[in-house]
C-alpha cells in the first residue's frame, strides 16, 4: 500500500488499482459462505534461526536492529501492557523509515515480515502493523486482542482519502480499540481518530467486516498476502 505519512510530504489520491484492491477485499467480507475454520498461529521465535536468516538476507546492519529487537523483548517481557504498547509502537515508528512498496520491493503492494522490515529498516503501513502485531504477541499479549485494521484515511485539509493499515488493541471483542499507527505517534482510542473509517480487520484467527464483533472468515485462507507473510515468517524463524 502506498500511504504517505503526512509529515513527510504531500499525499497523492488513491490510485485506481488501490481502490480496486481495497474494494475487492471489502467485498470479500460481504460474500456468502465464509464459514471457514480459523487457523491459530501463536507468535514464537527461534533466535538462532532468525539471526541466520537476517545475516543471510541483510548482513550486519540487519543483525544490529534484530539484536535491539531481542533486547526490547527481554526488557518488556514483564512490563505492564501500557508500556508494552507504547514502546513497541515507538520502536518501529522510530527505526523504520516509511517508503512505498514499489521502491522498497519493486511491487505495488507487498506485505513484509518483521524480519524483512527490520532488515531493510523501511516499509509502509502494513509492514509497521504486522511487525507491531507479531512483537506484541511474542510479549504475551493475546492475539485475540490484536487486529490489523484496514481503514480509509482522510489526509490533511484537503481530506484526500487513501487506503491505510493500523494495529488495534481490543480489551474485549466489542471494545473501542486503541490505535497504533505509523502516522500518529501517540496511541489513542479509535473514537478519537475521526480521520479513519474502518473497512475490515483481521488477525491470525479471524477476519471482521467494518466494526463487526463476529469473524466472517479464516484470514489465512482468504488473504493471500497474509498467508505469504506467515509462510515466510516460518521459514525465517518465527513461530518455530
Amino acid at each position: 500500500m502506498t500511504h504517505r505519512p503526512a509529515p513527510h510530504g504531500s499525499s497523492s489520491i488513491l490510485s485506481p488499482s488501490r481502490r480496486r484492491f481495497i474494494g475487492g477485499l471489502a467485498g470479500l467480507l460481504l460474500a456468502a459462505g465464509l464459514g471457514l475454520s480459523p487457523t491459530s498461529l501463536e507468535a514464537r521465535i527461534d533466535r538462532a534461526r532468525l539471526r541466520n536468516s537476517m545475516q543471510r538476507l541483510y548482513g550486519s546492519s540487519g543483525l544490529a536492529i534484530l539484536e535491539d529487537w531481542f533486547a526490547l523483548l527481554d526488557r518488556l517481557r514483564s512490563a505492564d501492557l501500557d508500556t508494552q504498547l507504547r514502546e513497541v509502537n515507538d520502536f518501529f515508528n522510530r527505526r523504520v523509515r516509511w517508503v512505498e512498496d514499489i521502491y522498497n520491493w519493486g511491487a505495488e503492494d507487498h506485505w513484509a515480515t518483521p524480519l524483512e522490515t527490520m532488515g531493510k529498516a523501511q516499509g509502509d503501513c502494513e509492514d509497521y502493523s504486522i511487525a507491531k502485531y507479531v512483537t506484541l504477541k511474542e510479549l504475551g499479549v493475546p492475539g485475540s486482542r490484536l487486529r490489523m485494521i484496514y481503514v480509509r484515511a482522510r489526509i490533511g485539509r484537503s481530506q484526500i482519502v487513501q487506503a491505510h493499515m493500523v494495529l488495534g488493541y481490543y480489551e474485549t471483542p466489542s471494545a473501542v480499540p486503541l490505535i497504533l499507527d505509523n502516522l500518529v505517534p501517540s496511541i489513542t482510542p479509535a473514537t478519537q481518530r475521526t480521520d479513519l473509517d474502518p473497512v475490515f480487520s483481521f488477525n491470525s484467527d479471524g477476519l471482521w467486516a467494518g466494526g463487526s464483533t463476529q469473524s466472517r472468515a479464516d484470514p489465512v485462507a482468504r488473504l493471500s498476502r497474509w498467508r505469504s507473510v506467515i509462510e515466510r515468517m516460518e521459514q525465517q524463524g518465527f513461530m518455530g
